[in-house]
């Protein structure tokens, strides 16, 4: 749970390196690629330009290098040649690296094109629900502290939380303890210290938090099919507050607010 001094340094490469994967595909024109598509250029991204591993690829018995989970998906979306992103849509990329034996782990959802004013509202607030949660992050401070302050910023904004799927600890396994649940009380649950890292990756809904899964066994949707949307990064518990270490460069101004 808690890491060395060495293994940060480790887990800070392994962000770092994720984090230009996700600056690769900020540059790309999604419309019109298949989900496999996507896969796939990541896949070659991770293993070829930056020497390192997907480590989602085989995890669980999952074929593929990231999740697509587009508009009314909520989770664990999976490639597909015939799933084509269009004009409109918000799709989560949730893509995980290993290297040297430490893995990092980020999601973004982009919005695609002429997104509606709705959707578009629903994708901020989630962004900004995950620096809510982040802001939190310090020694001292309790697990409860993050969950609810990202459940309060969606419920003021008229959304609802996903309480199926939360964050984790990670390191040399991809989730690992503790669970970081995206609700909760303040002053509850475990106290957090210098050296621990996990996920926070909140789960925002238009509509019910209430989500089920398809019969591939893995998409997650949401039960009423209005929109979902979801934002992650790894961080890391410092002396005196919180590194992310999947920062990305554009991403700055919002981890200078959390201070």
């Amino acid at each position: 749970m808690v890491k060395t001094a060495d293994e940060l340094a480790l887990m800070h490469i392994s962000g770092k390196l994720l984090a230009s994967v996700f600056e690769m595909l900020d540059g790309l024109e999604l419309a019109g690629m298949s989900t496999l598509q996507v896969n796939d250029l990541v896949d070659r991204f991770i293993t070829q330009d930056l020497s390192a591993r997907p480590a989602s690829k085989g995890q669980y018995g999952f074929q593929y290098v990231l999740n697509c989970s587009i508009n009314h998906v909520v989770c664990h979306g999976v490639p597909d040649p015939d799933t084509i992103i269009r004009d409109g849509d918000i799709i989560n990329l949730d893509i995980t690296l290993e290297k040297n034996g430490f893995i990092a782990d980020s999601s973004k959802t982009y919005m695609v094109g002429n997104v509606p004013p709705a959707a578009r509202r629903l994708v901020q607030v989630a962004r900004e629900a995950m620096w809510k949660g982040i802001s939190r992050v310090r020694p001292g401070a309790r697990l409860g502290d993050i969950g609810h302050a990202i459940e309060r910023h969606a419920k003021k904004n008229g959304y609802s939380v996903v309480r199926d799927y939360c964050g984790h600890g990670i390191g040399r396994e991809m989730h690992e303890e503790p669970q970081v649940l995206n609700f909760g009380r303040p002053g509850t649950g475990l106290k957090l210290c210098e050296g621990m890292v996990f996920t926070i990756e909140p789960m925002v809904n238009q509509g019910t938090r209430k989500v089920s899964t398809t019969s591939d066994g893995w998409t997650v949707v949401t039960d009423d099919r209005k929109l979902s949307a979801q934002f992650e990064h790894t961080v890391a518990v410092t002396r005196d507050g919180v590194e992310v270490l999947t920062l990305r460069r554009n991403e700055q101004p919002m981890l200078e607010r959390t201070a």
